[in-house]
Formats: C-alpha cells, sequence, structure tokens
C-alpha cells in the first residue's frame, strides 16, 4: 500500500537526518495517513479511503466529502477518489 492520500494526493518526502557532527543520511518523512470511513451525502452511502489527517481537516472545513471533491483537482485524486467524484457529479446532475 502506498504512502499516498487519496485525496490530497500528499506522498512521502526525502530529506536528510543530521547527526550532532553534521553528518547527512537519507531519511523518509512520511505522512499522517489514516484509514477513515466518509459519508457521501448525494450517493447516500460510505465510504473508506485511506487519507491524511490534513485532508480529514479540510474535508471537514468545506463541508462534507462530496464538497470537498468537487472543488478537487483531478490531477491530485487517486483513481477511486476520482470515480467517486464522477458519481458525485452524475447524481447531482440527475437530482437537477
Amino acid at each position: 500500500m502506498p504512502w499516498r492520500c487519496e485525496l490530497t494526493g500528499k506522498t512521502r518526502q526525502i530529506g536528510h537526518r543530521v547527526s550532532h557532527s553534521n553528518r547527512k543520511t537519507k531519511r523518509r518523512f512520511l505522512p499522517n495517513l489514516l484509514s477513515v470511513t466518509l459519508m457521501s451525502d448525494s450517493l447516500g452511502r460510505s465510504v473508506r479511503l485511506r487519507i491524511s489527517a490534513n485532508a480529514l481537516k479540510t474535508v471537514d472545513h468545506r463541508g462534507g466529502l462530496d464538497a470537498f471533491l468537487l472543488a478537487a483537482k483531478d490531477a491530485e485524486l487517486s483513481p477511486r477518489a476520482l470515480d467517486l467524484k464522477r458519481q458525485v457529479v452524475k447524481k447531482r446532475a440527475e437530482a437537477a
């Protein structure tokens, strides 16, 4: 399972571990990923995603999963999240 947020695209970063003597060795900075179940209002069902803690706060701030997906860029979303976005857009178009 890759270390990548399904909603924001946040992934691992590479940097240096610096010792007291200033020697530098490679290290990884991993995102704080959580497995969460979010409710989609348009689809009427819950969706299980692996997202970062920052993305979870952003979803709450924007007013739910559907609002987040509609505002998100397609390039940042994972294939699963992109499929969810297409389903949400289709349901909203049918309702309107």
